[in-house]
């Protein structure tokens, strides 16, 4: 299949306006929407077709409040990597959209999925990891075509949630995603914005 200029364009603007979301609206997500953004993880790269990630719907409400005081719990300790005005900046931070997100996921990465049979990760088994990373990503640009938000919540503890959420062993914790309706709409990264880290060019070199 041959995609048009216009249709190049499109994907440029919704990688540019994908943002880590942080601040949502409590309108929830219909769950046409959410199949389709479900199915579009079904299209996302993977070593030996291994398709190693696990995605949980968390919707009871005190396994949120058990994320919510793991969160607390993980950003007090992070907060004390600061000292003087880096540490009062980190505070004003928001870096995570528990409080509101209608939607939350939990995604776990297989270790050792018999499906695949091996193939492709023996002499780089991350490989697994870097796969469930881009269903991650696949699901985060599809979210954003669907006029969505996405955040991933990274402060906190894996084996914690692992514990949590109930997993069978050999389930690594990959990511904790809030997912809904975005209070504003922004193509520059929070972080770049509030003056904590700037965005940087990818550089190509060449040998």
């Amino acid at each position: 299949m041959q995609f048009s200029p216009e249709e190049s364009a499109t994907l440029l603007s919704i990688l540019r306006w994908r943002r880590d979301v942080r601040h949502f609206r409590t309108d929830p997500v219909d769950e046409a929407t959410l199949e389709r953004l479900r199915a579009t993880m079904d299209c996302a790269p993977s070593v030996g077709n291994a398709r190693p990630w696990r995605v949980i719907r968390v919707d009871d409400l005190t396994l949120r409040e058990r994320v919510r005081a793991n969160f607390r719990r993980c950003n007090a300790e992070a907060a004390k990597l600061y000292t003087g005005e880096k540490h009062a900046e980190y505070l004003a931070l928001k870096l995570a959209g528990l409080e509101v997100a209608p939607v939350q996921l939990a995604v776990f990465n297989v270790g050792n999925p018999d499906a695949g049979h091996g193939l492709g990760r023996q002499t780089l088994p991350e490989t697994l990891r870097q796969s469930t990373a881009m269903a991650i990503h696949t699901l985060w640009l599809a979210a954003r075509a669907e006029n969505l938000g996405l955040g991933m919540v990274s402060i906190l503890e894996p084996h914690d949630i692992e514990a949590l959420l109930g997993v069978p062993a050999g389930w690594e914790f990959a990511a904790y995603l809030c997912l809904g309706h975005p209070e504003f709409m922004d193509d520059t990264p929070l972080l770049h914005r509030t003056g904590w880290q700037e965005n940087s060019e990818t550089e190509w070199q060449q040998r």
